[in-house]
């Protein structure tokens, strides 16, 4: 009977175990449809505006808003790596903290590599090995644009001082809710779009090319911060609900096999049990 109290005993733990995943599991799908909604009716708009920059920065000299447009011999980086501050959400942090030390180990063997962090759990990871300059966990306090604009303001300030020659971002972009894109993209400096596709851009500038650069470009990189953080944000909770989903799945499979498992030593009791009370009555019998 031990041995079905021990049984008896993991059956009621794997069912808190349930009970726990699948709320979560429910928490991040509502949670997910509020961050996929943000993230999808920004996305065009932010594409749109980068696009419409690079073209810009293309024909721009050096001096004309050119200091977010210079191309440098690349000797220090900056990599703005974009996590979350809570676990339980499958391979999404690790993704993103593999694909930040393949990146360094592959592109920048050779260059000073510094990291400005985004969440707690890249951070934990990361600042063991590689020297993280900033840590923001309390930008998903309150995930708005003017808290995320501050951040983008500090790192357009290093990269105007000289104090980095290239500045990117790493974080997970949002496909699906099962699906995330380990993604890689230059913020610093402005990349301007090379060949045909710049050349036949038609824009009527009003008042001036200068002015609308000057002006367009700390917006479209402020924009451009708060889209990959949007894009990490949304992927983590489609991350947490399909590990959940997973989670509470393997449970209930777990949970069936130990009721089998449970119901047949029990009726192996009973049996032996009544065996028992048979052969003592055989025994008064003779």
């Amino acid at each position: 009977m031990a041995n079905l109290k021990e049984i008896r005993n993991r059956i009621t733990s794997i069912g808190s175990t349930m009970q726990i995943t699948s709320a979560m599991k429910m928490v991040s799908a509502a949670k997910l449809k509020k961050a996929q909604d943000a993230i999808t009716q920004m996305r065009p708009y932010a594409d749109k505006l980068t696009e419409l920059l690079q073209s810009l920065s293309a024909t721009l000299d050096g001096d004309v808003g050119g200091v977010y447009s210079n191309q440098k011999e690349v000797s220090k980086v900056l990599l703005v790596v974009i996590t979350s501050n809570r676990g339980l959400c499958g391979g999404f942090n690790s993704s993103v903290i593999k694909a930040t030390v393949r990146n360094i180990e592959d592109n920048y063997k050779g260059n000073e590599v510094e990291l400005l962090t985004i969440g707690k759990k890249g951070n934990d990871i990361l600042s063991k090995t590689f020297t993280v300059v900033e840590n923001h966990n309390e930008v998903y306090d309150d995930l708005t644009f003017n808290n995320v604009a501050v951040i983008a303001e500090d790192i357009m300030q290093l990269f105007a001082e000289g104090k980095y020659d290239k500045v990117e971002l790493v974080y997970n972009q949002f496909k699906n809710a099962a699906t995330q894109i380990e993604t890689i993209e230059q913020f610093l400096p402005i990349s301007p779009i090379e060949g045909e596709e710049n050349m036949n851009a038609d824009y009527i500038f009003e008042p001036s090319k200068s002015e609308i650069v000057l002006e367009l470009i700390p917006k479209m990189l402020k924009t451009q911060l708060y889209k990959a953080i949007r894009d990490s944000f949304a992927s983590e909770h489609g991350a947490r609900m399909t590990a959940m989903h997973k989670a509470t799945d393997n449970a209930t499979e777990l949970r069936d096999d130990l009721l089998l498992t449970y119901n047949k030593a029990r009726q192996a009791a009973i049996t032996n049990e009544i065996l028992e009370i048979v052969g003592g009555a055989e025994a008064l019998n003779n």
